[in-house]
């Protein structure tokens, strides 16, 4: 707004409407201004900050291993000139029985008394245990099949040649396991693992690699099928997406797909099912996406803001629980940004709520409902009542303002959790799926294509169930690959599912 100051009105109510008029504008800026820094805040953390989401997960081991260091070197330290405690020491965890004993024995020179020379006997002995790592060896299994004729008719026989994984392959299902693991589950990309094989003297081109993983996902395309059957007649899931590179060859450059993921999580409420991640690959993230891949889903669907998901409810079949870490976030990026009352209060009410969460968690549906409807209810409508109150009071476009409307908007998404004890107060499930795609993107970068991307969601999806039901990966997709090619009955396919498969096979990863 320009106003000539040399020449303003002399009308009082003009002034007065002159003064509204840049109140309002002022206002406005400041809103915009502050909604802006609110932005770069945001986007300098991202970069810059030091917050749990933006450290590497291998760094925060590293360092937190160093912390543990630092801390016994100083529990030793001070057992020299602290006095004595009644306590005793806390012992180190016991090393897993499974692992193979190798026995050294440490005797003595000589059997006779080096103090009076009588004979020596035994009268017990000490036991200890190290942790010893024997590498990785790559081997040959050299595989002979005799051949016999008879001398009368002149027929040759020879046994059947074993069935191979990969036709033609080199590669044992071990190896296949090796190579599938190191890359989905500890995101070693093909050519890191190319230049590890040649360390060890054996030359395999990353193409060789990246057919034997389409090769072996032939095999588990149909266990990936029943793994979705099993967690898509669920009753409760959560649901979320990621992006994903995929390589664009006519472009010469990536366009972004989408992995949409499903988590079964019911371990929180004791529910019966097993945990379980679905990943499905998809070029684009259109609302058609989730409607066909949850097509004959009936329950509670746990989501963020996406306003696709509202497309789910159409039928009635589908009934969508909002996420508070979602609203928090909002609310806390504001507070992080700019220190407003507004804000901080938001999180304190609720961080309460999450309070009250942490003393039900793992209790039955029936007692944590109870707890949420003395508890959780009343500063849950309070805080509606508040929000209602301070977002008059905000300007319009405001980052502030914005976290208000995005909560009230979900509101009965939001505070459906207060009518079901099963329903979970947010999203982090399929959160904590989705990380382990984040590192496989910063690793290896990008799909080859969108096969590529099927197959990442392939891995992705029995990788992540193996390690939510404490199944050691390598071990199931070697023992898996072993039994399909040996031709493991299709109508059996639900006994190679990881859960099932623990039950044989209990040693915990």
């Amino acid at each position: 707004m320009l106003v000539d100051l040399q020449n303003l009105p002399s009308d009082p109510a003009l002034l007065q409407r002159l003064v509204r008029d840049m109140a309002a504008a002022v206002e406005s800026r400041d809103g915009e201004i502050e909604r802006l820094q609110s932005i770069i805040k945001k986007l300098q953390r991202a970069q810059f900050g030091r917050s749990s989401e933006r450290l590497d997960p291998d760094q925060l081991a590293l360092a937190l291993e160093e912390l543990d260091a630092d801390i016994a070197r100083i529990q030793e330290s001070r057992q020299f000139v602290s006095k004595p405690s009644t306590e005793r020491p806390s012992r180190r965890k016991p090393l897993p029985d499974h692992l193979p004993r190798e026995d050294v024995l440490v005797d003595v020179d000589s059997m006779i008394c080096a103090c009076c020379g009588s004979a020596l006997h035994a009268i017990g002995e000490s036991v200890s245990e190290t942790l010893d790592w024997v590498p990785a060896q790559l081997r040959v299994i050299r595989t002979t099949r005799p051949k016999y004729a008879c001398r009368v008719c002149e027929t040759v026989m020879q046994a059947p040649a074993p069935e191979r994984a990969i036709a033609g392959g080199l590669a044992t299902p071990a190896l296949l396991a090796q190579v599938l693991v190191s890359k989905y589950c500890d995101h070693t990309p093909l050519y890191r693992q190319s230049q590890i094989f040649a360390r060890n003297g054996v030359e395999l081109p990353r193409s060789t690699l990246a057919g034997w993983v389409g090769g072996a996902c032939w095999w588990l395309e149909a266990l990936h099928e029943r793994l979705a059957k099993s967690v898509f007649a669920s009753s409760h899931l959560f649901a979320d997406d990621t992006p994903v590179p995929v390589l664009d060859p006519g472009r010469g450059r990536t366009k972004t797909g989408r992995l949409w993921v499903y988590a079964r999580e019911q371990r929180t409420w004791g529910g019966p099912e097993p945990p379980a991640a679905v990943y499905l690959f998809a070029p684009d993230r259109k609302a058609d996406r989730p409607v066909s891949h949850l097509e004959r889903f009936k329950g509670v669907l746990h989501v963020d803001g996406y306003a696709g998901f509202e497309r789910l409810t159409g039928k009635g079949d589908i009934v969508l629980a909002a996420c508070w870490s979602h609203t928090r976030c909002k609310f806390y990026d504001v507070a992080h940004a700019t220190n407003a009352p507004i804000a901080v209060e938001a999180l304190r009410r609720i961080g309460e709520l999450y309070a009250v969460e942490a003393d039900v968690r793992g209790q039955s549906p029936g007692h944590r409902l109870a707890a949420r409807r003395s508890h959780s209810k009343p500063i849950v409508d309070a805080m509606r009542v508040w929000l209602e109150a301070q977002l008059p009071l905000l300007p319009g476009r405001s980052s502030l303002a914005e976290a208000a409307r995005y909560a009230l908007s979900r509101w009965g998404g939001l505070t459906r959790f207060l009518h079901d004890g099963r329903i979970e107060l947010d999203t982090n499930p399929v959160e904590r799926a989705i990380r382990p795609v984040a590192l496989g993107r910063k690793n290896h970068l990008f799909a080859g294509s969108d096969g590529g991307g099927h197959r990442w969601a392939v891995l992705c999806s029995l990788i992540e169930t193996c390690k939510l039901n404490d199944v050691e990966p390598h071990a199931w997709l070697r023992d898996v690959l072993i039994r399909m090619v040996d031709g493991h009955p299709v109508n059996r396919l639900d006994e190679l599912l990881p859960w099932a498969w623990k039950v044989g096979n209990p040693v915990k990863s």
